[in-house]
């Protein structure tokens, strides 16, 4: 390419696979021969006009986060976003949120980090339960050229995929020769605010058994929220992003002078796992056909519990780094189509 992004070059990408998530936005692109892949939060708060932070000569250093333009509104996204916003971290938390700026902030922030400035073809993440509702959407909101606030960038083709496809071809790539394509599997992917589940024998899913429900850490981390603010009396408090991280690292949170412990008030907030997991037992019904159900996304190591009461008779894999598992299928089936699309 021409032109070149904090010194370092633009590319042209074949595959970019990006998927942008309640919780983190990952991505999966080419570097040479090897794949790549990044993750950032899924924050976009609305980016500060000044910085304080001095330039040189002292020890201190700038975040890593770009600040993205999206409908003439600046944004902030990348590594080092800030979590502790008072007002407004940039989590956004609802059924539409392909539709929201904030999406549309953190995939420009994926493009950004992958240097890509021309995409052959994207590939996105959707629940499952919301596949048909904004699959076009997402094909009539990205496909053309945008200025995201460095230059142009010029995608060819969006290509939406249900979350849980990714990590199946991810499994069968791991399991080889190990993987029966002639029974079922039970993928459940637990992410930040969605649970998305598929039935799947070989490469056909069984649509009548798959689906996908609000729910995921999101549900936990505001449980936990709510009995802290009982326990202190009463006082609000819904920083699920600082408990986020304080569940995730076993780590104490600092509530005022207080290092608070949240293990007692997880114990107590997994009792809100339950509900979603009926979700699931009650659309896939029996599961003496199931060869193994294969646990992925950010939430899976917290709800891997209740999954495992639920379905007793069950193998049960988890995936090694879950968070990815979506995305690096993602790359696998883009680039697949690619392929033979260059072929053709």
């Amino acid at each position: 390419m021409q032109h070149e992004l904090n010194g370092s070059k633009l590319v042209k990408a074949a595959t970019l696979a990006v998927d942008v998530g309640y919780g983190n936005t990952k991505s999966a692109f080419a570097v040479g021969a090897e794949i790549a892949t990044a993750m950032f939060p899924s924050l976009a708060p609305q980016a500060a006009t000044t910085s304080l932070t001095p330039t040189s000569g002292t020890p201190f250093r700038s975040r890593n986060v770009v600040n993205v333009v999206i409908d003439g509104a600046r944004y902030e996204v990348g590594p080092e976003v800030s979590i502790s916003g008072a007002y407004n971290t940039g989590r956004t938390l609802s059924e539409d949120f392909v539709t929201t700026p904030n999406y549309a902030a953190l995939l420009a922030g994926a493009l950004y980090y992958s240097r890509a400035a021309e995409i052959e073809r994207l590939v996105l993440g959707l629940p499952v339960h919301n596949m048909q509702k904004y699959a076009g959407y997402l094909r009539e909101r990205f496909v053309g050229e945008h200025d995201f606030g460095w230059g142009k960038v010029d995608i060819k083709s969006v290509m939406p995929l249900p979350q849980p496809f990714g990590t199946l071809l991810t499994f069968m790539q791991q399991s080889g020769k190990r993987y029966d394509p002639d029974n079922a599997y039970l993928v459940i992917d637990v992410g930040y605010f969605t649970m998305d589940w598929i039935i799947a024998r070989g490469y056909t899913v069984d649509d009548t058994r798959s689906g996908g429900v609000p729910g995921g850490a999101a549900r936990v981390h505001q449980q936990i929220a709510s009995l802290i603010s009982s326990s202190k009396g009463g006082e609000p408090f819904d920083a699920i992003e600082r408990i986020d991280k304080s569940v995730r690292e076993g780590k104490p949170m600092l509530y005022f002078q207080e290092d608070l412990d949240l293990s007692p008030y997880l114990t107590e907030a997994m009792a809100v796992t339950n509900q979603s997991i009926k979700e699931i037992q009650s659309k896939v019904g029996r599961t003496d056909d199931i060869r193994a159900i294969i646990l992925t996304g950010g939430g899976a190591n917290l709800y891997a519990p209740t999954i495992r009461a639920a379905f007793p008779r069950n193998t049960i894999h988890m995936m090694e780094a879950p968070c990815f598992a979506n995305v690096r299928g993602f790359y696998t089936i883009g680039s697949a189509r690619q392929a033979v699309k260059a072929a053709a």
